[in-house]
């Protein structure tokens, strides 16, 4: 079954999916964040779609390992998910993947605007790839 990855932003949530056997990771796409919450629903409709049977949520925690308000927020959102969606949903330590997907970014030449749209896909999918492989079974 197949795993979902989320970088769970103050205005965007970055997707991303793995592969049938849980071996890589794709960016799938960016939700934009709505104050009536309604990226619940259409996570709900990726969870059905791709037939995901576990969610990775990335949990941005300091430098020194503690997790901060931001990271507070990340678990309460994971919170609601496993909830409302009733399949397990994992945090995974996200340290400086959203500055890895800007260095990747930055180095492949990509433009700033379209930097801007494919950011948080890229974090969601490096989130989840690192999920992948610690969990490894190859």
């Amino acid at each position: 079954m197949r795993k979902l990855g989320l970088d769970y932003g103050d205005r965007r949530i970055g997707v991303a999916v793995s592969d049938a056997f849980g071996w890589t990771a794709q960016g799938l796409e960016v939700i934009e964040r709505r104050s009536d919450e309604s990226e619940l629903g259409r996570i709900a409709e990726l969870v059905r779609d791709h037939e995901i049977s576990e969610i990775v949520v990335g949990l941005p925690k300091n430098m020194n390992g503690s997790v901060g308000p931001r990271g507070e927020i990340c678990i309460q959102f994971a919170g609601r998910l496993q909830e409302q969606l009733n399949i397990p949903v994992h945090l995974w330590d996200e340290r400086l993947t959203t500055v890895s997907a800007e260095r990747a970014l930055l180095e492949a030449d990509v433009s700033r605007k379209k930097r801007k749209q494919v950011v948080d896909k890229l974090a969601a999918s490096l989130i989840l790839q690192n999920y992948l492989d610690a969990h490894s079974t190859r």
